[in-house]
């Protein structure tokens, strides 16, 4: 019954057809008076080789406690000691951009990997790169060097409805690729604890371990979301599953691509979510949205006249119901970037337009670049026109080539590189020995890579 439910359901988005009453342990048929059932194949034979299998393999640190019991005898010299274990991993992922071969995934299901193997749907193994990532979101991406890959086209997630069907795609279990199907639930869901950073989709398509990083999906097969958590006793499906919006994952991604990190922008503000409480004791008129306790002076939220007492209901058009979201949004666009708050204030609506500015940055390790930048950390220079070494690790492959803090790359072959972005495209569409610009002071001069 419930195979014929849902498709009566489905059969309410293509048109209707006529059904004839069939006893309830038939098989459902294939035709019905002579019209086609409708069917999910045809979209995901379109759209599942762009959702892929990965394995990892690494070693991560253990702290080794000894008992009690056993200390008189044995003593405790490595007591409280961290020790190193290895460990392998399953998760999903998806291909975004067949071209340049970016397969965006979980940063839990790749962190702190040693290897990184993708299968395709085809059956081709692959080794692949981390590019970057963000614990933050969870979000992380992958490159890999193969021909014939088949992209996913990405979806608005901002016009996502409750009741809209979803189909999630993913390695459950290591059992290979399986498609679960859905509606979403629930919408900007946050406060679960599982990342710093949460807007979530909530979706009742079943995604169980092993799922992570894998694609959920529109009846038309383009990504809404990428499959993250769950609520479940034992790590199982209850028809609880979450997956990070395909428009926070674009914003993260291309700030990851340009930049190898995520350049978070910053509003400038703290507080909590509008409550019934809040709302009556504050004579708000809303009972939903972001409620200001207190800006940082000389902030973004600052400058552009946000103050204490204003609760923020929308972000660039589109309503936040709690804190928690608006932090999500707004964790999501990058530093530099212009939003558009709606703000009530005093009773009324009122509209802002904040250029964020950005936390602090961490720099880029360079060894996802190439072999021979092994130990360099790069940043982009405030100007847009070069690439910063701002450290060189000592005995380092980066080092051995010549390469100093304070040193700017400008170019490679005579080609200008402006951005961290541009240097691993160059890098990767051009082999052999590459001759780095660079300028050291007042001196411009070339090195070498192999």
């Amino acid at each position: 019954m419930k195979k014929l439910s849902l498709a009566i359901s489905a059969a309410l988005i293509s048109g209707s057809i006529a059904l004839t009453t069939a006893p309830a342990h038939a098989n459902l048929p294939m035709a019905v008076e002579g019209q086609t059932l409708p069917s999910l194949a045809p979209m995901l034979e379109r759209t599942t080789p762009a959702v892929v299998s990965i394995s990892v393999k690494g070693t991560h640190e253990i702290q080794q406690r000894v008992p009690d019991a056993f200390r008189f005898f044995f003593g405790n010299p490595r007591n409280g000691q961290p020790q190193e274990r290895p460990f392998q991993g399953l998760g999903s992922g998806v291909i975004i951009d067949a071209d340049e071969g970016y397969i965006v995934t979980n940063n839990h299901v790749v962190e702190e990997a040693d290897e990184i193997m993708v299968t395709l749907k085809d059956g081709r193994q692959v080794e692949a790169k981390k590019i970057g990532a963000d614990p933050g979101s969870d979000i992380a991406l992958l490159q890999i060097d193969e021909d014939n890959l088949t992209e996913i086209k990405v979806a608005d997630s901002d016009v996502l409805r409750v009741g809209d069907f979803t189909v999630a795609i993913g390695s459950p279990f290591g059992l290979g690729q399986t498609v679960t199907s859905g509606i979403v639930s629930a919408l900007g869901r946050s406060g679960l604890n599982v990342e710093s950073f949460e807007d979530f989709i909530q979706t009742d398509a079943a995604i169980n371990s092993g799922n992570s990083g894998g694609a959920l999906v529109n009846l038309r097969g383009e990504l809404i979301g990428i499959n993250t958590a769950i609520i479940g006793p034992n790590g199982g499906n209850v028809g609880i599953g979450f997956a990070i919006p395909s428009n926070m994952m674009k914003n993260l991604v291309s700030q990851i691509i340009e930049f190898g990190e995520v350049r978070r922008g910053v509003l400038g503000v703290a507080g909590r979510s509008v409550n019934g409480e809040i709302a009556k004791a504050m004579e708000l008129e809303t009972t939903q949205g972001g409620f200001i306790e207190q800006v940082t002076p000389d902030s973004a939220a600052a400058e552009a006249g946000l103050k204490a007492g204003d609760v923020i209901t929308k972000v660039n058009g589109k309503t936040v119901r709690t804190f928690s979201e608006l932090r999500g949004k707004i964790g999501s666009i990058g530093a530099g970037k212009k939003v558009k708050l709606t703000v009530v204030r005093d009773g009324k609506e009122k509209k802002f337009t904040v250029k964020l500015k950005q936390a602090e940055a961490t720099n880029v390790e360079a060894a996802s670049l190439h072999p021979m930048l092994d130990g360099a950390e790069l940043d982009n220079s405030t100007d847009g026109k070069g690439i910063n070494i701002t450290d060189v690790e000592r005995g380092s492959a980066a080092e051995a080539v010549g390469l100093k803090a304070g040193d700017i790359v400008t170019g490679v072959n005579r080609t200008r590189i402006n951005t961290i972005g541009e240097l691993r495209s160059y890098l990767k569409d051009h082999k052999g020995v590459l001759a780095l610009n660079v300028l050291r002071g007042n001196r411009t001069m070339y090195l070498m890579i192999r």
